[in-house]
């Protein structure tokens, strides 16, 4: 007789025996621009250090005609690199995305927001097509007399102007799941993912709470109107759509991508396909995830069939929470948009 005990969570690994359709999508129905991704691995690994060749063929075996890197929000040195190594010998295949030296705020204390509107200036000089800001600012940068800064602090405000005037998008990720910042109890969805990766929780106090991240960006947007934002990761509320629909109501000049999120949006797939279907203009497409083809699979099928309840991911355990998620079968006229002519309709924006 086997002992009777209680399971660990970590032991538990259900096996469905629902018998639903399976589609294997190989290719995207449309060529497709991933408008959020990445190229540099934070370990060593990254794709500049192998021959673009090899690059190029996973991406022409993935479907995706252009990619957008944004790894030069973490430096002029990488900016410098990526553009050399990826943008000059395929300069039709790559857009390369600057970024903000935060740390140079205590140089420059008085004047900080002039100053990086004026290295933002040099960046499109260089190359850069766009500005990606990351959720260190909001959560963790400070200015020079200690104080955390305000996403819609209006010291900041010249940088943001100047992208609009430079006519380069700015992609903002400024929050996480709303999970994150939840208490890390029984009652928290991600808690193994959290347990996993600690140092993605962000509680309250001593963080600001969540609702002011996302509100402090609505306010930085909508004072902004000339310049094109994009909201990453659904706009950074991929739990509520209604809240992110009601921000692209608000703000004309606003996108969202759906990177990392099928997990979010797939498991909402009546209030999902009602998002596309309203906004069907105003959201990219992406994973970041790097140029893994598997994941642009996951997400073909996501988009492009009624499959249900299949895995997100390609751990044992679904990494970003224990559920399946739901296709969409989205019309060929919505895919259009979303693969790619609301990222041309973005990059051409005032041009």
């Amino acid at each position: 007789m086997k002992e009777e005990r209680d399971l660990f969570l970590h032991e538990y690994h259900p096996r469905s025996h629902l018998e639903v359709k399976e589609t294997y999508v190989a290719h995207p129905r449309f060529p497709v621009i991933d408008c959020h991704n990445h190229l540099k691995d934070p370990f060593g690994g990254g794709w500049d250090k192998k021959p673009l060749s090899q690059l190029l063929e996973k991406l022409d075996e993935a479907g995706i005609k252009e990619f957008w890197d944004l790894d030069g929000g973490w430096g002029e040195d990488i900016l410098q690199t990526h553009l050399d190594h990826f943008k000059s010998p395929a300069p039709n295949r790559f857009r390369i995305f600057g970024g903000i030296d935060w740390s140079k705020w205590v140089v420059h204390p008085q004047d900080f927001g002039e100053w990086a509107a004026g290295r933002l200036k040099e960046q499109a000089r260089m190359g850069a097509e766009g500005l990606k800001i990351w959720k260190n600012f909001g959560l963790h940068i400070t200015d020079p007399d200690g104080k955390l800064v305000s996403i819609d602090d209006v010291r900041l405000d010249p940088i943001f102007e100047t992208a609009g005037e430079l006519y380069l998008p700015v992609l903002m990720h400024i929050a996480d799941p709303v999970a994150f910042f939840d208490p890390l109890d029984a009652s928290n969805e991600r808690w193994e993912e959290l347990h996993a990766n600690p140092d993605w929780h962000f509680p309250s106090p001593p963080f600001p709470a969540f609702m002011q991240l996302l509100n402090d960006f609505k306010s930085r947007v909508k004072r902004h109107p000339k310049t094109q934002f994009i909201g990453a990761h659904v706009g950074c509320y991929s739990e509520n759509l209604g809240w992110v629909g009601e921000m692209l109501d608000e703000c004309p000049s606003f996108s969202v991508d759906i990177a990392a999120r099928c997990s979010e949006l797939g498991r909402q797939p009546y209030t999902s396909k009602r998002f596309f279907e309203k906004y069907g203009d105003r959201i990219v497409f992406g994973i970041d995830v790097g140029p893994e083809i598997k994941s642009y699979r996951t997400y073909y099928r996501f988009l492009e069939t009624d499959d249900e309840y299949f895995d997100y991911s390609d751990s044992e355990i679904p990494s970003q929470g224990r559920w399946y998620i739901y296709g969409l079968h989205l019309s060929d006229e919505i895919l259009k948009k979303v693969y790619y002519e609301n990222a041309e309709k973005i990059m051409k924006a005032g041009k």
